[in-house]
């Protein structure tokens, strides 16, 4: 599932190759057919991501306002490319256009209109997110540090943290030493400040690059500017081979659904 530095870097994206143009609409898979209805020949005035969720604002008329909602979820992805678009294939379910881009959505969860108040709704349900700068890191630790459920599982909750998955989860506890299954109460409120600060930095730098690497120069096989995608991470994906600071066997195991990899000997504790 795409993480929240994915989301912000096609808001941004967007942003930069439609607003302020007028934007055509359609659902060649039919499945969001009214929608692309309401969406035909308006503005796009702004686009905004909140943690893994993408809205795009449209201008209003007489009728209202039109935000659209798209949670890309497991297998959703955007397809982008300069006029002219090529013709329909498959299970489309939207096709924005402008007269020099086009972007293609095809298998979210979730494509949707949303009112002003809808969206409220949905950002009322979300923790902050790391990525916005009207974000309170406050408000998450409030529910972490008076909580009895592992720290891996509060942070993959998009309640608590929006726009954490599997990868940031595993890493950001690996670089500072956390085991996973520490109660969240557990958590220091400056070992929060510190967990905050790094992924901030982290998601960052993935917005900018458009992937996530998170070791270090000294950590890799080999020394590069831009580490091979082999380097590019401590312990997601690599259980069973050994950890790249000490040695011991990187572990696996089901948490919440998902796989959580941790090393024993780094995060002990």
């Amino acid at each position: 599932m795409p993480e929240g530095h994915t989301v912000h870097r096609l808001a941004r994206q967007h942003l930069d190759l439609f607003a302020g143009t007028v934007v055509r609409a359609s659902s060649p898979q039919g499945r969001f057919a009214g929608g692309a209805e309401v969406l035909d020949g308006r503005r796009l005035v702004g686009t905004e991501a909140y943690g893994k969720h993408l809205l795009h604002h449209f201008e209003p008329r007489e009728d209202g306002g039109a935000i659209l909602h798209v949670h890309l979820g497991l297998y959703g992805a955007f397809t982008t490319g300069p006029y002219p678009a090529p013709e329909p294939r498959g299970a489309l379910r939207l096709r924005l256009a402008n007269e020099q881009w086009w972007t293609d959505l095809r298998g979210p969860t979730a494509c949707e209109l949303f009112d002003p108040l809808a969206r409220e709704q949905l950002l009322g349900r979300l923790g902050p997110d790391p990525l916005r700068d009207d974000a309170d890191p406050v408000l998450a630790y409030n529910r972490i540090g008076t909580s009895r459920t592992a720290v891996a599982a509060l942070l993959m909750d998009q309640r608590v943290v929006a726009g954490i998955g599997n990868v940031y989860r595993a890493e950001l506890l690996f670089r500072h030493r956390i085991s996973p299954f520490r109660p969240g109460r557990d958590l220091a409120p400056e070992e929060w400040t510190a967990l905050w600060r790094d992924l901030r930095t982290l998601m960052r730098a993935g917005v900018r690059s458009g992937y996530i690497v998170t070791t270090r120069p000294e950590h890799r096989s080999r020394r590069r500017v831009a580490p091979a995608r082999e380097d590019r991470f401590y312990v997601y994906r690599r259980a069973g081979l050994p950890c790249r600071v000490c040695g011991a066997e990187v572990r696996r195991q089901e948490l919440v659904g998902r796989n959580l990899y941790w090393c024993p000997r780094c995060q002990a504790s």
